[in-house]
């Protein structure tokens, strides 16, 4: 066996990180955290995750770089006071490598990404953001840093309500208002301590230390001491959170919803809802052959698999940025769950028809029929005049043209030519709860009151858009959400007050039959949650 040694004045080991990276490594003493900077900064370099330090690797990866870190083989016993040292590395050496290093955004950003992910919690929680709206986790300069913070920010809202009832029993009385941030590190480090792959040393040492940069280092211990008592007794605290209603991971309202439309499955789809969903691409037909794309794929290193059901979806894993995929620029792609596919296969629509796609942004589905039918002709209207820069975008790259209107869909005489359409598409506004298992923000930003306002929406847009509809024409009503008043009651509260309209039995048989459309769950054939209903114009 050999030994390493760190010397010098600053090697005291007080610091919470260099102790725990001392104890990692075998030393009882570290020069203030410096090692570890430094070979953070290697594993970085090679591309490797700093929370899984290869030690001999990387120390003798750092010694080839010129950081002044010796390899000492692969075996390491603690440095007794007084024991002698085969190799001895000054800190004064470790202290100007560390210096060379220290300001490179990787390194410093690396340490950051619990407190970006922290920053986007508060976009969330605080600003009600969408975690796909924050301007936290949108700045994509530092991709390894970018990448950490999101999944401790998804995680996190994906466990929340968990998350908080095991802090709440773990700190006995609640942390003052102005301290939310503290209690949203214990959350961040709760879920990687009990649902990550985090290394226990960086979960607590790192995520205590946040508080130091939040300007309150009485909050360090707080957080330190959290944290262990929850990994000292872990077993313990997750058998008393399956006793109680806040291991689904829900808010108490949406719970008690999905019990009432779904008694038999509401736990079924609260679980999906916390799982991480696969990556589906939808082809586009006018690009190259299916084979090509598979195969180069398949060439990245890539599984690639179909989907029963929806001809062009293909499951992508690992999941991985859209844009480093071979093809996706050239618009041979889109990324676009199974579940949503399915809208234009009822629509059935053929070259020369009017279709209107009301709600139409961020676009997935106008692109899709103009990729399976060309020769139509598409006006998409969307109320938000920024979110249909988003469609045009999708156009843009997809190579596809439409018509593209700014207005609010319910209030067709402030856009409507007069021509009638011979398809419509209406993917209504709604709570979006079959899509939690992507959003997971939705269970913390939706509240009750908001449903019953999508439902007055939605029936008003049902009520103004069918004049527009031709004679023979189909009506498509789409939604992401599983709850009943959104989907099969909210279509037949529509065709009791419309003799004109006739729902079409046909079309989905292999999904969950309604009195009126078709549920598709969370989960469903690895789907995203989504209802659909087809109505047909029988007369003027």
């Amino acid at each position: 066996m050999r030994v390493v040694a760190i010397d010098g004045p600053a090697a005291s080991g007080k610091s919470s990180t260099a102790r725990a990276v001392a104890r990692e490594l075998g030393f009882y003493h570290l020069d203030s955290g410096a090692l570890y900077r430094a070979l953070t900064r290697v594993a970085l370099d090679a591309g490797l995750d700093p929370d899984q330090l290869d030690v001999p690797a990387l120390l003798a990866s750092a010694d080839r770089r010129g950081l002044g870190l010796k390899p000492e083989g692969e075996d390491f016993v603690p440095l007794l006071d007084g024991a002698p040292a085969e190799h001895l590395i000054r800190s004064a050496e470790v202290t100007a490598a560390v210096s060379a290093v220290s300001a490179v955004p990787e390194v410093r950003d690396w340490a950051n990404a619990r407190m970006r992910a922290l920053a986007a919690l508060a976009d969330v929680l605080d600003r009600g953001l969408n975690l796909t709206d924050s301007p936290t986790l949108a700045d994509s300069s530092h991709s390894r840093d970018l990448s950490m913070a999101r999944h401790l920010a998804y995680g996190t809202l994906r466990w929340l309500t968990a998350l908080e009832w095991l802090a709440g029993q773990l700190l006995g009385k609640p942390v003052k208002q102005r301290d939310q941030d503290i209690q949203r590190l214990i959350l961040l480090g709760l879920y990687q301590l009990w649902l990550d792959e985090t290394p226990a040393h960086a979960a607590i040492n790192e995520t205590a230390e946040c508080a130091r940069h939040l300007e309150k280092p009485w909050a360090v211990s707080l957080i330190n001491a959290v944290l262990r008592r929850f990994q000292r007794e872990r077993e313990a605290w997750l058998d008393r959170l399956s006793g109680q209603e806040e291991r689904f991971a829900h808010p108490a309202w949406m719970l008690r919803r999905l019990q009432q439309d779904w008694p038999q499955l509401w736990q079924d789809v609260a679980e999906a809802n916390n799982r991480q969903p696969p990556l589906w691409l939808r082809l586009n037909r006018g690009g190259p052959a299916r084979s090509d794309i598979v195969a180069r794929l398949e060439e990245k290193g890539f599984e690639v698999h179909a989907h029963p059901f929806v001809a062009d979806a293909l499951r992508v894993s690992p999941a991985a940025p859209v844009a480093a995929l071979p093809g996706f620029a050239d618009g041979h792609f889109s990324v676009q769950d199974p579940a949503a596919q399915l809208a234009v296969d009822l629509l059935r629509a053929q070259a020369g028809m009017r279709l209107l796609d009301a709600c139409a942004a961020p676009g997935g589905k106008t692109c899709h029929v103009l990729e399976r039918t060309p020769g139509l002709d598409v006006t998409a209207v969307d109320v938000s005049a920024e979110r249909l820069k988003l469609v045009q975008q999708n156009l843009d790259r997809l190579k596809l043209a439409c018509t593209l209107v700014a207005a609010d869909a319910s209030q067709p005489q402030s856009w409507w030519d007069g021509k009638p359409f011979q398809r419509i598409l209406l993917d209504a506004p709604c709570s979006a709860t079959g899509v939690i298992r992507r959003h997971p923000e939705i269970k913390h930003l939706r509240q009750a009151a908001q449903v019953d306002e999508a439902l007055r929406l939605q029936g008003r847009l049902l009520r103004q858009l069918w004049p527009l509809l031709d004679v023979g024409g189909i009506l498509v009503y789409a939604t992401c959400s599983v709850f009943l008043d959104e989907n099969s009651r909210q279509i037949n509260d529509f065709l009791s007050e419309h003799a004109t309209a006739e729902e079409s039995a046909t079309g989905l048989e292999w999904a969950r039959r309604q009195s009126a459309g078709w549920q598709i769950l969370p989960g469903d054939q690895d789907m995203d949650g989504f209802y659909y209903a087809v109505l047909r114009k029988t007369a003027q």
